[in-house]
């Protein structure tokens, strides 16, 4: 797309840490949400254990939430997710003028695709030329720098006007 044309790619630090942050939102809400679970059935008179992990080798259920997390994160912000913001970055498809539903979730199932291999699918960053990894190949998109944020100081010409 012609509107992607010299926008600056997202470093891989600030992708990783993005989805650091992105990953204990999603934990954080899904202990308090079993949390709050567990405690109304205990309530409501329910025997037994209770147990809230976000295992992804025993509890399929928690595959499919990180799923909805991250596709839902994406596709709400249009691309922006709360880690993301932080670190001034979005996700842009590279077919369509907003993230769509489909593109959302599909990004979000590619990064198990990316986990594979021991996490190779985001080490590919380094080899691509376009620093697209593999989760951005499958959902068609690409990272970059959010150019709706302010430019740092280090950055202008001009130096600020003096105060006072």
């Amino acid at each position: 797309m012609l509107e992607l044309e010299g926008m600056e790619l997202a470093s891989f630090t600030s992708r990783a840490c993005a989805l650091g942050i992105d990953f204990l939102v999603a934990a954080v809400l899904f202990m308090s949400a079993g949390m709050g679970l567990g405690t109304m059935a205990t309530r409501l008179g329910v025997k037994g254990n209770v147990h809230n992990e976000l295992n992804f080798f025993e509890n399929w259920y928690s595959i499919v939430y990180l799923v909805l997390f991250f596709g839902l994160s994406v596709y709400i912000g249009n691309g922006k997710t709360l880690g993301k913001r932080l670190f001034h970055i979005r996700v842009v498809s590279l077919v369509h003028r907003r993230m769509s539903l489909w593109h959302s979730v599909e990004r979000a199932l590619g990064y198990g695709a990316s986990t594979l291999e021991l996490g190779f699918g985001f080490l590919q960053y380094f080899i691509h030329p376009n620093r697209r990894t593999v989760h951005d190949r499958i959902a068609e998109t690409i990272v970059v720098r959010d150019t709706a944020t302010p430019p740092r100081s280090a950055d202008r010409d001009v130096d600020p006007p003096a105060v006072g």
